[in-house]
């Protein structure tokens, strides 16, 4: 069988394939700290639950919809992001997606004509580079000169070129935890503006934000930023629903017109019964969101002093928001004689059973990608182990 050519150099996601790895181990009887997905751990909220089975009961599931979603949801978005954001989007800006991750296919769909270039920040989210590939795009990755892990106006000068069509931020930053000022967005909105590049805002966690952090996007400054800017998001983080798959996308009028035509001749619609309880989402009481931001927060205030003293360990910044830690582990790695983070993280597996995921997979060797979107009992066994593991490691190369 003769494959596209578009996935010969296709990669799988690396998370995916490393939390799959750790969950078989534990179905085998291994007690295993996953330390990998970017997933809560908190169950999804009963009311959101209830309103999914409302809609399976009334009937109100067993009938396809408009492809974009249904109006409630999307006019119930359309007001949430105009109170977040200061806009003015309607209903017709916005479109309800299977996830966050097919909101940013679906973009990548839309925007690229083959060889067109994207300016990804470094590290990454693991599926940005191969989207922008299964659209016949170029990823151009920017690695900052500073060491806080977000780019400047200068580190995007230094790779765009005549055919770079667009620019994709992620802040809060998977797998950092890095959040851009709103005068660092500012600068870079105004560069894109001038230089005609379109502005991709990964805002998935906007909501878990820390410490008096302030958040700012994109998507928040009118004029010509907002309308060249195309705004990502989704239900999986704030109100944990990543098994919901509710997903969305808001921006100009006639993008959002062909992101419906072609969710039409791709999935359709998502699932009614996760509209309706992303509809129920909505209305949601803040207290139920800030027990869970809470909760991330005090684990980070908690765990992040605790990683940052393990052997070989540091940290150039504390992460201000997500729900990672993003150690460079070069120094861990020499005390170890170990070479790269892949082998860094799959002795760890082996030898005393953490999951993490290597920098590899973020475009960042020397680092490893810790969530602690887990049970406090499970972080502090992981720092335990992986302290073993050093003690270990380091008397073996004396």
């Amino acid at each position: 069988m003769k494959l596209a050519q578009r996935v010969q150099t296709l990669e799988p996601s690396a998370t995916i394939a490393l939390s799959d790895q750790a969950k078989k181990l534990q179905a085998q009887g291994v007690d295993v700290v996953n330390l990998t997905a970017g997933e809560p751990d908190f169950p999804t909220p009963l009311a959101i639950k209830q309103a999914a089975i409302e809609s399976i009961q009334s009937g109100q599931a067993d009938s396809y919809t408009a492809a974009a979603g249904i109006l409630p949801l999307r006019q119930a978005l359309a007001d949430k992001i105009n109170q977040q954001y200061r806009t003015e989007v309607t209903a017709a800006d916005v479109a309800i997606t299977t996830g966050a991750k097919f909101a940013l296919y679906l973009v990548s769909q839309v925007l690229l004509d083959p060889n067109d270039e994207v300016l990804i920040p470094v590290p990454y989210w693991v599926s940005y580079s191969e989207q922008v590939k299964l659209a016949g795009g170029v990823p151009v990755f920017v690695v900052p000169t500073s060491r806080d892990n977000k780019v400047s106006v200068a580190d995007l000068k230094a790779h765009a070129t005549e055919k770079t069509r667009a620019l994709i931020i992620n802040s809060p930053q998977n797998p950092s935890g890095s959040v851009y000022s709103k005068d660092e967005l500012v600068q870079i909105g105004q560069w894109a503006v001038e230089n005609g590049i379109t502005l991709i805002t990964d805002d998935i966690y906007r909501d878990l934000i820390y410490n008096q952090t302030e958040f700012h996007s994109l998507f928040e400054f009118a004029g010509k930023i907002r309308e060249q800017t195309i705004l990502i998001s989704g239900f999986s983080k704030t109100y944990a629903m990543t098994g919901w798959r509710v997903g969305f996308i808001a921006g100009p009028g006639e993008f959002m017109q062909k992101i419906s035509a072609l969710l039409s001749q791709t999935t359709s619609n998502l699932t009614v019964s996760s509209q309706y309880a992303a509809l129920a989402a909505l209305s949601l009481p803040n207290s139920e969101i800030e027990k869970m931001r809470g909760d991330y927060e005090q684990r980070l205030n908690h765990f992040y002093p605790e990683f940052k003293a393990l052997p070989g360990f540091s940290f150039p910044v504390k992460p201000q928001g997500a729900f990672y830690l993003f150690p460079d582990v070069t120094e861990a790695l020499s005390l170890c004689q170990i070479e790269t983070t892949a082998e860094f993280a799959r002795r760890l597996l082996d030898e005393v059973h953490v999951a993490v995921v290597p920098g590899e997979a973020f475009g960042q060797p020397g680092s490893l990608r810790l969530s602690y979107a887990a049970a406090s009992e499970s972080l502090e066994k992981g720092v335990q182990r992986i302290n073993k593991f050093m003690r270990v490691h380091t008397q073996e190369e004396k």
